[in-house]
């Protein structure tokens, strides 16, 4: 079996902010950023795999998690192949995936967990007012109604929040997310660099 990816995973209700986090990240030298949602937003149908995660979409089913895996994998190998993602050197930052315990499983195999960021937002008022805000920005006016919020909020209430029992508690920071943008980005930038996987590779050549 190949070495595990070191990985870091953004958690937290949909508008908390993973997204953006993890995208600034992503941005820094020495981490790649991988977020589910563009993975399959930019899935080639015409492949084995494309052509399965198609036959459930369409049917408005949930697709399953080891569909999902293989997917979000074949994706990550093609990023490895290309050299935009090395990971002799660099660290994986996820949001959108593992977003269950099934798929937590199926991941194991592939990605060594450094650290889980939570990013906490009790404010759900805040979190809706934040998703028809960028769904508007994005000009996504389906993601806007008020039963799609209504649904993805469930669902990870769910189904996400029970990963929070399945890793380990060392693993797990918490953010406070309705804090200013580069205040969480601070938060998190703090805890990663008191981290000694990150002190110990931290002067190796990028």
């Amino acid at each position: 079996m190949s070495a595990r990816f070191s990985t870091f995973l953004f958690f937290g209700a949909p508008g908390s902010g993973k997204g953006t986090q993890g995208r600034v990240l992503g941005q820094i030298p020495r981490f790649y950023h991988c977020a589910c949602g563009e993975v399959f937003r930019s899935l080639d149908t015409r492949t084995d795999l494309g052509k399965e995660f198609v036959e459930y979409s369409s049917r408005g089913e949930l697709v399953p998690d080891d569909i999902t895996v293989k997917l979000w994998k074949a994706s990550i190998d093609a990023k490895v192949k290309s050299h935009a993602f090395k990971p002799d050197i660099d660290f994986l930052v996820l949001d959108g995936i593992p977003r269950n315990v099934g798929q937590a499983k199926l991941m194991d195999e592939h990605c060594d967990i450094v650290q889980v960021f939570h990013l906490s937002c009790p404010d759900r008022e805040e979190l809706r007012r934040r998703i028809r805000k960028r769904a508007l920005k994005e000009n996504r006016l389906d993601d806007a109604s008020d039963d799609v919020i209504e649904n993805r909020m469930h669902q990870y209430e769910q189904e996400t929040k029970q990963l929070f029992a399945y890793y380990s508690p060392e693993l797990l920071t918490n953010i406070n997310a309705q804090q200013p943008p580069i205040k969480v980005l601070q938060d998190i930038i703090y805890r990663i660099t008191s981290l000694r996987v990150w002190q110990e590779t931290a002067d190796e050549v990028y």
